[in-house]
């Protein structure tokens, strides 16, 4: 399941995963929340919070965010992940340098470091 979290900044699409998160997922909540923040602005920034409630990814999920990330390559200015799952931190350091924009990896105790970094 995916929900909104609060930002100051509203150019800022911030999304928390609890449970496990599912292709549909992304059909329904997290593919319509960006192309709705991309109606509105030209390049939108992203906060994802892997927290402790999270699960993990379904295969049609990590396909969903695959086709997500190439169809809007250079649609993010900045994206910001918090999680303290080993492997997704690994991951998302290995490939950030192959974005197109700043990416930055914070533990689930740094949220508010998070926020502030994508918000400024």
């Amino acid at each position: 399941m995916i929900n909104f979290l609060t930002v100051k900044n509203d150019l800022v699409l911030a999304l928390e995963a609890d449970g496990k998160v599912t292709g549909d997922d992304y059909q329904s909540v997290i593919i319509p929340a960006v192309e709705n923040k991309l109606r509105q602005y030209k390049k939108i920034r992203l906060l994802y919070e892997l927290g402790d409630h999270f699960s993990g990814f379904d295969i049609k999920a990590m396909w969903e965010d695959l086709k997500l990330g190439l169809t809007h390559w250079s649609d993010f200015e900045k994206i910001a992940l918090v999680s303290d799952i080993q492997w997704i931190r690994i991951v998302t350091k290995l490939f950030r340098f192959i974005l197109p924009c700043p990416v930055k990896v914070f533990h689930n105790e740094q949220l508010l470091q998070a926020e502030e970094w994508i918000s400024g």
